[in-house]
């Protein structure tokens, strides 16, 4: 199915009757990852998924976002549901949406959270990290100039694979620096705000958003609990889908 919100046309699925739960898909990826998060909810609550802006068969924005305009986006998505109660999962990057829009005030109650490998803490980068970041930025600033494009085209373009992450280096100019923008913003100060049941399901080995954020998360949050997923990685729902499948029935109250 697809809709219009601000302009652009999203892609989204919707199955199942009952209380709504909306589940956000990470950076780079889609609903279709979902497809057995659905099935195993859908006979008990109303699950809503929809590819982001930018991501998926969903239009990208004409500008850069940040995380805030991305929680504006998903209240103007649940708008016409409206919804009392709404139940939230999020993976990676759709974790940090939650974080920013559970720190808002909402016309509905979030009822329960799941963070399945989120985001939303800023690593601390070491002296030559930090060296290295400063030297991109005013190297980025000389191959900026017009002579030296049109000099060295081939030498800029290079130079941005070698320095950038697989994301940022696939994506289109405009996501890229939406992802600058929300990779470099810590939410630590907000997840004290999620105060319903939240549940944290990590992948030990993952190495994107380290279990380490999880134990962070769960410190911020006051009703959180981790589930460790031994042996895999930032997609842990994948690696592990049985168990994850396992632990999030019992937590939807799923028979």
């Amino acid at each position: 199915m697809n809709k219009e919100i601000f302009g652009l046309d999203i892609h989204y699925t919707e199955e199942g009757e009952g209380e709504l739960v909306v589940l956000l898909h990470g950076w780079g990826s889609n609903i279709e990852l979902f497809r057995p998060t659905i099935d195993t909810l859908k006979g008990n609550y109303k699950v809503v998924a929809m590819d982001m802006p930018g991501f998926g068969q969903s239009e990208e924005p004409d500008e850069p976002w940040d995380v805030d305009r991305y929680v504006d986006f998903l209240l103007a998505f649940l708008e016409p549901y409206h919804a009392d109660k709404v139940i939230l999962l999020g993976h990676s990057f759709g974790g940090r949406v939650i974080i920013k829009l559970c720190a808002r005030e909402l016309p509905f109650t979030v009822d329960k959270v799941v963070l399945v490998d989120a985001a939303g803490v800023l690593p601390e980068k070491s002296p030559w990290e930090k060296f290295k970041q400063k030297l991109i930025a005013l190297t980025g600033w000389f191959f900026k100039l017009a002579i030296i494009q049109k000099l060295f085209p081939h030498l800029i373009e290079a130079l941005r694979r070698r320095s950038g992450s697989a994301d940022y280096n696939a994506a289109t100019p405009v996501m890229r620096q939406t992802l600058v923008k929300v990779v470099n913003e810590d939410l630590c100060d907000l997840m004290p705000h999620i105060t319903c049941p939240t549940l944290l399901i990590w992948g030990t080995a993952d190495t994107a958003t380290p279990f380490s954020d999880a134990v962070k998360m769960n410190s911020l949050m006051p009703e959180s609990a981790i589930v460790r997923l031994e042996g895999a990685g930032h997609f842990s729902f994948l690696d592990c889908q049985p168990q994850y499948l396992r632990v999030l029935a019992s937590f939807f109250n799923v028979s």
